[in-house]
């Protein structure tokens, strides 16, 4: 610990400290959240939305977007978020960094901030490094946001898709990508949820940059992104 670590106190603890009310608000949901029907738990997305559109902001719904979350993960994925993983959720949310290890979690954390960013209804992106993490993460958590009413979409190289429960490809390598189906690129950006790599959304944004004609772009205004960034 620095000397001013020691004066002053450890900055992250103090942040954690700050966020702890928030954690358990979320966490004293969780009980009647459980005690949904699938559908009510679905029909969360509506009601929140319908308070955005009532002027309450992403922070007053932030705890029961979280908890809902929370429970269609459990539901979905054996997969309940742990207070660390809330942590790491309200963090990104604020647009600060949360640094996690391999393991710990970071894709199912992404899941409470951009589920709460696209509440808004101008799309959000996760942001990895290649195509395999893209489709690996969307393919392991478009289930959760599909329960909850939402869309979710993954952008490669040359190609689109989108998440549909109803479609299956048995002959994918990958059962987390199997219920995909092709979708035109324009469209994979009018999803609630779109993942991709830097290289695609960079290249597609220059390109929209240079078309003669806006009906020829594919990407909407740009709104809320995650980047996930592996060491």
């Amino acid at each position: 610990m620095s000397f001013f670590d020691k004066i002053l106190g450890d900055p992250n603890a103090k942040i954690i400290k700050a966020l702890q009310p928030t954690i358990t608000e979320i966490n004293s949901l969780e009980e009647s959240i459980k005690k949904l029907t699938d559908e009510e738990l679905k029909s969360k997305t509506e009601e929140l939305k319908g308070r955005l559109a009532k002027g309450e902001t992403l922070d007053n719904i932030l705890p029961v977007a979280f908890a809902a979350v929370r429970e269609a993960s459990r539901r979905l994925l054996g997969k309940r978020h742990y207070d660390v993983q809330l942590i790491g959720g309200l963090i990104l949310h604020r647009g600060q960094i949360a640094e996690m290890k391999t393991g710990e979690g970071k894709t199912l954390v992404a899941t409470l901030p951009l589920y709460l960013n696209a509440l808004e209804g101008k799309g959000v992106h996760l942001v990895t490094v290649n195509d395999y993490l893209s489709r690996v993460g969307a393919g392991w958590m478009a289930p959760v946001y599909h329960a909850l009413g939402l869309s979710t979409s993954v952008i490669v190289h040359d190609e689109a898709y989108l998440f549909d429960p109803e479609y299956s490809d048995e002959s994918h390598y990958d059962d987390r990508l199997k219920h995909f189906k092709r979708i035109e690129r324009r469209d994979a950006y009018r999803c609630d949820i779109t993942y991709g790599t830097n290289n695609e959304f960079g290249f597609d944004y220059l390109r929209d940059n240079m078309v003669g004609n806006l009906a020829q772009t594919v990407q909407r205004d740009l709104h809320y992104a995650i980047v996930d960034e592996i060491d």
